[in-house]
Order: structure tokens, then sequence, then C-alpha cells
């Protein structure tokens, strides 16, 4: 039987568009591979850390990564960057930091009776804000206009950003003291939240033989493997990539199952807050197709949107009290939606 994503819009026509993007596929992702290979010198184990960068970086979205002190995420974001000829930048954030001190300002020259925009370290391609949460909204707010419009305004001037463009944040999820939650608005900005988990056994005694390897020397870095044309063409062709109108229809059934659970039968009603807004569902189309291209694939198919579900929905499914006092999270809610939406 012919899987609904492999057909054709109806036509030879469509069909032969289709293979055009496979080929495509095939001749800008060749470099997936030996970058995953590059990333597993320095990170064990994570893959599914790694894959989910891949595809904030390949749909062109902004990645949010939660976990405890020491799982390696501030690794694994630097260690993408080393892999990509672009500029990378860093932002600790802290609970004194200011605005200027993220998107730049204006600075005074008195000998000269002008004034002289400097730009801040949001004006990269590859941008890591570590520990976002450790400063209050009006800095987290500096970042909305950089991540939703591509753009910086400084006094009167707009500073248009390079591309390519990718917000890379972590935060800590036990650590209160001196933290500030993301407010929704910024939440939403994200494409992705992962969550990251402790390694296995067999791979924390790989990080320690790694360790043993490394003693007295500095530790494996990543080498560059691709150019940053190479990330745009490569977005170009993820854009292409084909997703059947059941497949559309299955994305917008399983958010709508967020927003209207007692339609679906799902008896979680109490529990949700508020759903997924569209930018959810859009999400759910550019992250499918992202990992689509991770896979040689040219079409989207059910089980790329199953696997990108949770990290797309995860920080858009708010709920209620009542749910935390039962212990059940987004993620919980989530799983039941996937498991009661008719799949294509």
């Amino acid at each position: 039987m012919t899987h609904p994503a492999t057909e054709a819009p109806g036509s030879t026509v469509g069909r032969e568009a289709i293979q055009r993007v496979q080929d495509d596929v095939r001749n800008h992702g060749s470099w997936v591979q030996p970058l995953r290979d590059e990333l597993a010198r320095v990170i064990v184990g994570q893959e599914r850390l790694v894959d989910s960068l891949l595809i904030g970086l390949l749909a062109d979205g902004h990645v949010l990564l939660e976990g405890v002190p020491g799982l390696a995420k501030t690794l694994a974001l630097k260690s993408l960057a080393s892999t990509i000829d672009c500029s990378f930048r860093r932002v600790q954030f802290t609970p004194d930091l200011l605005p200027a001190d993220i998107v730049g300002t204006e600075i005074y020259r008195p000998n000269e009776g002008t004034f002289v925009t400097k730009t801040g370290p949001v004006v990269g391609n590859l941008v890591l804000a570590d520990e976002i949460n450790r400063a209050p909204a009006k800095v987290q707010s500096a970042l909305l206009e950089a991540m939703q419009e591509r753009q910086i305004t400084i006094g009167e001037q707009t500073i248009h950003l390079p591309e390519p463009f990718l917000v890379m944040a972590t935060q800590n999820p036990i650590e209160q003291e001196g933290t500030y939650p993301l407010p929704e608005a910024q939440l939403d900005r994200f494409l992705l939240k992962v969550v990251v988990d402790y390694p296995g056994d067999d791979e924390e005694c790989e990080i320690l033989d790694l360790a043993d390897r490394a003693l007295g020397n500095a530790l494996p870095r990543a080498d560059q493997v691709i150019h940053g044309d190479d990330v745009l063409a490569a977005r170009e062709v993820v854009g292409r990539v084909y997703v059947d109108r059941r497949i559309k229809e299955y994305m917008v059934r399983l958010v709508a199952a967020t927003r209207r659970p007692q339609e679906f039968g799902l008896g979680i009603e109490p529990y949700i807050r508020h759903g997924g807004s569209p930018r959810a569902t859009l999400g759910l189309q550019a992250a499918g197709k992202a990992r689509a291209f991770l896979d040689h694939r040219g079409f989207v198919t059910p089980e790329d949107v199953k696997a990108v579900a949770h990290e797309v929905l995860r920080h858009r499914v708010a709920i209620t009290y009542e749910a935390q006092a039962e212990g059940l999270t987004a993620d919980d809610l989530i799983g039941k939606v996937l498991d009661a939406v008719r799949v294509p």
C-alpha cells in the first residue's frame, strides 16, 4: 500500500516534482552524517539533542534547551557552532543584565559631537543565550524583535541580522532563586523546547573514558564541516519538502485536540489551560520537513510529525494547577493527544 505522504498531488508532474525534491535532499544533505560524526567526537550520546539542534537549524527556528547542570547543553551548542563557518556569539544571562547589553546602544563621542551605534552580541549567526531565565523579563524581551523579525532597533536605526540566524538558549529547571520564568510570548518564539535528560550508564562510562584520555590535554573540539551558505541552501530545500494534504490535516487535528480535547473524547480538558496556537501548527510542519530532510526524504510522514510533536508543543500547551497537583506534565497530555488522534 502506498503511504499517503508519498502520493503525488494527482499528476505525473506532481510525482516528478517530489522526485526533484528528493534528489535535492540527497545533494544538499550529504553533510548531515559527517556533521553528526564530528559532534559525536565531542558529545557522548545525546543523539536526540543533536538531531533537535539540526532540526532547528534547518527549519530556521530557535531552540530552547532545558535540563539540570552538567548535561552538555552549552557544549552541544558551542560544538554545533564550531562545525559551521559562521559567526558565534555567547551571552551569559545574569540578573543585572540590561537590554542594551544584548542588542547594543548608541555611544556619544564628545570630540565629534556625534552618536555612534555599537551593536550587541545578538548581531551574529549563531547566538547562545546561556541560562536565559537568569535575566529579568525586560532583558528577555530584548530578544523578541531579533527572534521574530530578524532585526534590531537601536535609536532610530534598524539593523537587519545576518543569515543564517539562530538563537539557542539554555535554562535550568530546578534552580528557583535568582531565576525568572520565560513569559509565554518569549517561549512561543522558540520552535523547539528540548528537555535534555541524563545519559545512560554506558554513555556515562564513555564520558569517563573521554576525560581520562584528555587528562592533561584540552578536551576535543569540533572542527568545521560546512559553511553558512550550505545551511541556507539546505533550508531552501527543506522549504520545498512535500507535505501531503492528509498530513497537514493530521497536524491541524493534533493542535486542535490541545485546544478542544472534549471534541476528541480525551477527558483531559480540566488539565489544559490553553492549547497550541497556529504557530504550533506551523512549527509541526517546519520541524517535520526538517526531520524528513535529516532522513534523506523529500516528503513528510506521520512518524516525522510524531517525532517532533513533544518538542514543538510542550512549551505551547499550558497546564492547569489541577494538572500540576496530580503530577501531570504537558508531555503527558501531549502523549494522550498523540495516542488518541487518528493517524492518516
